[in-house]
């Protein structure tokens, strides 16, 4: 994997193999703010949301969500699958805290650090479980509020956007939960209308994508 600057200045992973970025050329922080952050968690009313994300990948949706559960004291657990966790050495270069806010590096590669498969409180307000998994096989329990989709796009990776997949993420939010993304290619918006969720399509990121897709579960 290579590293690459993005439009607004923050960097993102080139994976050779699938000629595809982890985050938006057009703006990685940008896109992850606005898709995951605004569209998403700050949709959501439960005062202690819990958060499935789909790809830990290089940690920026993980650490958002950290200072914003800080900033607005709302009580964040965060389960996020991983596959394929990123070398180290490549999270280090990488410069999110830094440019984000250095005074809380620590806590981004706290995120790194903490251990798979348990409950690991990095702040009171910040509660992240990593799980080292296939999401596709995933056994996911009938425990979230807000989803983030951030796999890989369905024309790379097709396994990951199958009706029955988005079925099982369907089960797995409470009512009244939402499943944010950045596609929003017909096929997926109505794959996602086929297992029950309710669509909209939204204006996506400055500069960035035109539409992205909330899912919500009535």
């Amino acid at each position: 994997m290579n590293i690459e600057p993005t439009a607004d200045g923050s960097n993102t992973l080139f994976v050779p193999e699938l000629n595809e970025h982890y985050h938006s050329i057009k703006g990685a922080l940008t896109e992850s703010e606005h898709i995951f952050i605004r569209i998403g968690l700050e949709h959501h009313p439960s005062p202690s949301p819990r958060v499935l994300e789909i790809g830990f990948g290089t940690g920026l949706n993980a650490f958002l969500t950290l200072l914003y559960a800080d900033k607005t004291q709302r009580t964040v657990h965060y389960t996020s699958l991983e596959r394929y966790p990123v070398a180290p050495e490549l999270i280090s270069h990488l410069g999110y805290p830094e440019r984000i806010c250095p005074e809380r590096a620590v806590d981004f590669y706290a995120l790194h650090r903490a251990a798979w498969e348990e409950d690991i409180p990095l702040t009171p307000y910040f509660t992240l479980h990593k799980v080292q998994t296939d999401f596709t096989t995933y056994d996911f329990p009938d425990a979230y509020d807000v989803i983030y989709f951030d796999a890989f796009a369905p024309e790379k990776q097709p396994e990951m956007w199958t009706q029955d997949l988005f079925a099982r993420l369907y089960h797995s939010l409470r009512p009244g939960g939402i499943l944010t993304t950045y596609c929003a290619k017909g096929a997926v918006r109505r794959t996602l209308q086929a297992v029950g969720f309710t669509v909209e399509r939204l204006p996506g990121p400055p500069e960035g994508k035109r539409e992205i897709l909330r899912a919500s579960k009535p």
